[in-house]
């Protein structure tokens, strides 16, 4: 059974090296880019990002236009850190999933953006951050001392 602890910070073990270092570049590149492209320009949210969130039908525009901009902003440098990864990805993924169905255009070349950048989220949310992470550093030190 999954602990709670280690679905937060989990996933810093079992891959070669390498595939950890593939991680770093992939969480690093699609992190930075999503938090410094996309999200900081939405904080705070303007009236128009939010009148397009009221468009898409959420109740509360004013309150999943913020949680829109932080999943991006803050999720986005969770990731590249590696840092709480696990919930991060869970949240640029549902956040790239509304945008790719609700908000974007009907097609694909439209949707593009949104499906790579969850598609990565969801490779994150599987995959952890990987041994070379704020995550893996955490785990490590709460780990008690082989006997």
């Amino acid at each position: 059974m999954v602990r709670f602890r280690e679905l937060l910070i989990g996933g810093a073990g079992g891959a070669s090296p390498t595939a950890d270092a593939g991680l770093l570049a992939v969480r690093l590149f699609a992190g930075l880019a999503l938090a410094l492209t996309h999200g900081v320009g939405k904080l705070p949210p303007s009236p128009r990002f939010l009148a397009g969130v009221e468009e898409m039908g959420f109740p509360a525009p004013v309150l999943f236009g913020w949680a829109a901009a932080l999943a991006e902003a803050v999720g986005g440098a969770l990731i590249a850190a590696g840092l709480l990864t696990r919930p991060a990805a869970l949240s640029v993924l549902f956040t790239m999933l509304v945008a790719a169905f609700l908000r974007e255009g009907p097609s694909f070349a439209d949707k593009e953006k949104a499906l790579l950048y969850g598609a990565i989220a969801l490779m994150l949310l599987l995959t952890g951050a990987g041994r070379y992470s704020l995550d893996a550093a955490l785990q490590k030190r709460r780990r008690p001392p082989a006997s």
